[in-house]
């Protein structure tokens, strides 16, 4: 009986464009794919609510394409290093392959474990899936990391090899060995889906986890909204934008598919989108580079300020007005239609991500980590770079950070992205019948149009928590003491 080797599958659940499935299926092995649940104490981030959610649909598409291909998918919950040379033992594994995460904690982990299995006397094999370019490959003149996004994309593409597309394997050698006492759990034993109450059960109207649903949502997006995607990508009120974010974060499709395939779409004239739409796309998908390269060469984003200064801001909380801002209650209708939307269906728009992150940092200056964490846990999205770079970015305590006068104002953003209210009417439904001039500040309606559109603000919807002409001054007036104290 052949010795299998071991897959170990994470955030790459997908079989084709795989470089670690394949590697193993080109060993002429069999081989043994695992997902590990790690439950270990070392783990530095769980994942959130929504991600589980995800997780669970994803993790059964994948063990359904294995399936096809002859194999199974196992998996186990504890420590993974634990969980890893266990089987090693029970199997007499010699190569353990997987594809590198890149997170800081779990990229040490990673390290990790190739030290200890390599202390077995254990091959071990890792290739980059996730990214377009290893995170460290990619500095300035001076041999240094880059903290500006712009020269850091300028560079990345002119060092940009995105590589050939590996199929799928037509099949897989299964291991044939007994399993039965390796102590492998079920998808259901995992407990991923909330039950009562099952906040998720409108997310299955707007995403289908899963490499089929991946490939499906890139198709949709070439054919339709990246024409004009260099325009369009800021309007919340029609499908502007990819939506590939989830299935990205997952592994379900690889951003080296999602380059290739848009390009070969624009050049080849399959896509109707431009040169222009292209390039501004690519650039989305290099933003999210650039956050793993601050990743990687940052301490602990989620928790520390990059720029440290920012350390000194005077940051205070208010329950009140943080659990309205969770709940899209606070009166301003374009950041609560974002954060009903988050709630529904796990997503929001882009843009609209920027609005009610500075709403929460500048308007109630709010620490950003009691927003980003939010986002962890109701994002389907959630990424470990992305998530807390982006609100660093709002916030302006990152590496390429807003300015910090720079303080969205929530009518005008309002206005200018969704000039007919339709996002804010299809998540704030309270506020369907007031005329669009009016919907982004119901406030400023008549007595007599309120009523018409039978709104009772401070009773249907609620007035506005903060006035935002004294929210940002309050907001410019600590931004430009910090940076007096800091100078």
């Amino acid at each position: 009986m052949s010795t299998p080797v071991i897959v170990w599958f994470r955030n790459d659940l997908r079989v084709s464009d795989n470089l670690a499935l394949d590697y193993a299926h080109k060993s002429g092995r069999p081989v043994l794919p695992i997902f590990i649940m790690d439950r270990s104490e070392t783990i530095s981030r769980r994942f959130g609510a929504a991600q589980k959610w995800w997780l669970h649909h994803s993790l059964s598409n994948l063990s359904q394409s294995l399936e096809k291909l002859g194999s199974r998918l196992l998996i186990f919950e504890g420590d993974a290093l634990a969980t890893l040379s266990d089987l090693a033992r029970a199997l007499t594994i010699d190569t353990v392959i997987f594809n590198r995460r890149f997170d800081r904690v779990n990229d040490t982990d990673d390290r990790d474990i190739l030290s200890h299995l390599e202390g077995l006397g254990l091959k071990v094999h890792g290739f980059n899936g996730h990214l377009l370019t290893d995170p460290w490959l990619t500095l300035n003149k001076s041999g240094e990391p880059f903290r500006v996004f712009t020269p850091f994309w300028r560079t990345s593409l002119q060092n940009l090899a995105v590589p050939s597309a590996v199929p799928a394997p037509k099949s897989l050698k299964a291991f044939d060995g007994d399993l039965s006492a390796l102590g492998a759990s079920s998808l259901d034993g995992l407990d991923l889906l909330p039950k009562k109450p099952d906040w998720a059960s409108r997310f299955g109207a707007h995403w289908t986890p899963g490499e089929q649903g991946a490939h499906h949502r890139l198709k949709d997006f070439l054919d339709t909204a990246l024409k004009g995607y260099a325009l369009n990508r800021n309007r919340p009120d029609f499908v502007s934008t990819s939506r590939l974010s989830p299935h990205l974060a997952f592994g379900e499709i690889s951003i080296a598919q999602v380059w290739r395939q848009s390009e070969a779409a624009v050049q080849s004239g399959v896509s109707p989108a431009s040169d222009e739409d292209l390039r501004v796309f690519q650039a989305e998908l290099g933003w999210r580079d650039f956050s793993y390269h601050l990743l990687i060469n940052q301490n602990d984003i989620k928790n520390r300020n990059i720029q440290r200064h920012f350390d000194q801001f005077p940051w205070g909380f208010n329950d009140t007005h943080f659990n309205a801002w969770c709940r899209g209650k606070t009166g301003y209708p374009i950041v609560d239609a974002g954060m009903r939307e988050l709630w529904q269906t796990g997503f929001m728009h882009n843009r609209v991500r920027m609005i009610v992150a500075s709403f929460l940092v500048k308007h109630l200056q709010i620490d950003w980590r009691h927003g980003e964490q939010w986002f962890w846990d109701t994002l389907v999205d959630a990424d470990p770079a992305s998530n807390p770079a982006s609100w660093q970015w709002v916030a302006g305590s990152g590496a390429d950070a807003a300015p910090y006068f720079r303080i969205f104002n929530p009518m005008l953003q309002g206005e200018k992205f969704d000039p007919d209210g339709i996002y804010v009417k299809r998540f704030v439904p309270e506020l369907k019948d007031l005329p669009a001039k009016y919907i982004h500040a119901p406030w400023t309606a008549s007595p007599f149009e309120l009523a018409a559109a039978n709104v009772r603000l401070g009773q249907d919807y609620p007035n506005p928590i903060v006035d935002h002409d004294k929210a940002r001054n309050l907001a410019l007036d600590a931004y430009k003491s910090l940076k007096e104290a800091t100078a």
